[in-house]
């Protein structure tokens, strides 16, 4: 199979480079900087055993390409804000024998949140979920950090909502030839709606810097119980902290690497980066989303989606908002909804 890395960013680039590496056919996708500096000098890609560069196919739209291949693989890895240009993008390209990607090919859906993948099912036939657990920084155009040791990264995949097949046996086999731990699994939401769970901190993370301190630990716990309470009354399936610690054990380790330090997690690299956009409204706003619609108040989630969003839109430094102060915003937050 050839992969179509569909947004060569950290998680795009990591997986794609990983993938390169273990002899796999690649073609990455990028646009602006990113772009011109995958073609001119190749992907980068940091890890803890050293950098090496990987020379793909690269391109920013699917002409170059033509007709796609019937053993085609797209693995969708832009930020959810971003999936739909993609898909609408990427599911009219003819494939080889009839037909068009939409129809025919196999679409992996590797962001955060849960969004993309109802986004795919609206124009794709066969959409994949996957749960994605990669630590990985976009370092600068062209370079990639995966920091993880001595698995880059575990990837639980399965059809989305449900079910397995032999496409994504195939696909988790050649991901477990490439440093990644691969699970096919029927419930791949519930893996998903887990990783929401945790996504929620990004938004806090991006705004008030590292979640390392007492007090940001005690505001991330309230958020994360939002949640917990929206999701359990919505009837929502979700893996439990217990059972996702078995599972990861001491397989993906962080460690230190050189010229590629780690800095926050996804919403604080688009900060960082100044892309004026940020995926808050798929994280703390998908719990905002499900709250309003089975009645369960959510006013730690709706503060941090939008101070993501005011960040993101003004191109305010990442970090840059008090812990105090975002403990008392919450706190005033709170105190409305109990009042109104």
């Amino acid at each position: 199979m050839r992969y179509i890395i569909i947004g060569a960013g950290a998680v795009g680039g990591a997986v794609g480079g990983r993938l390169a590496q273990a002899g796999h056919e690649v073609v990455l996708v990028a646009r602006g900087k990113q772009y011109a500096a995958l073609s001119e000098g190749g992907l980068r890609l940091r890890v803890p055993e050293g950098e090496s560069t990987y020379r793909t196919a690269v391109v920013d739209d699917p002409a170059p390409l033509g007709t796609l291949r019937a053993d085609d693989v797209l693995l969708l890895a832009v930020k959810t804000q971003d999936a739909e240009a993609a898909l609408e993008t990427w599911g009219p390209v003819p494939v080889a024998g009839g037909g068009t990607a939409a129809e025919r090919l196999p679409l992996l859906c590797a962001q955060n949140g849960v969004e993309s993948g109802r986004l795919a099912l609206r124009r794709f036939r066969h959409v994949y979920g996957v749960c994605v657990w990669l630590p990985a920084t976009f370092v600068e155009p062209g370079v990639v950090s995966a920091a993880g040791t001595p698995l880059t990264g575990i990837l639980h995949l399965g059809r989305y909502p449900h079910g397995t097949d032999d496409t994504a046996r195939r696909i988790a086999a050649d991901l477990e030839t490439a440093h990644f731990e691969a699970p096919v699994v029927a419930d791949v939401a519930r893996w998903q709606y887990a990783k929401l769970l945790s996504n929620l901190a990004n938004a806090l993370e991006a705004v008030a810097g590292p979640i390392v301190g007492e007090e940001s630990q005690a505001l991330y716990a309230r958020v994360r119980a939002e949640g917990e309470a929206v999701l359990d009354a919505a009837g929502i399936a979700y893996a439990r902290e217990a059972e996702q610690a078995a599972v990861r054990g001491d397989k993906v380790t962080l460690v230190p690497l050189a010229g590629a330090p780690r800095g926050g997690g996804s919403s604080w690299q688009s900060l960082t980066r100044g892309t004026g956009t940020i995926e808050a409204d798929y994280l703390n706003g998908e719990i905002v989303l499900l709250g309003r619609l089975h009645g369960v108040p959510t006013p730690l989630n709706e503060l941090l989606q939008r101070l993501a969003n005011t960040f993101a839109r003004e191109r305010r430094a990442a970090g840059s908002l008090p812990v105090a102060e975002l403990t008392r915003l919450a706190d005033d937050a709170v105190a409305f909804v109990q009042e109104a």
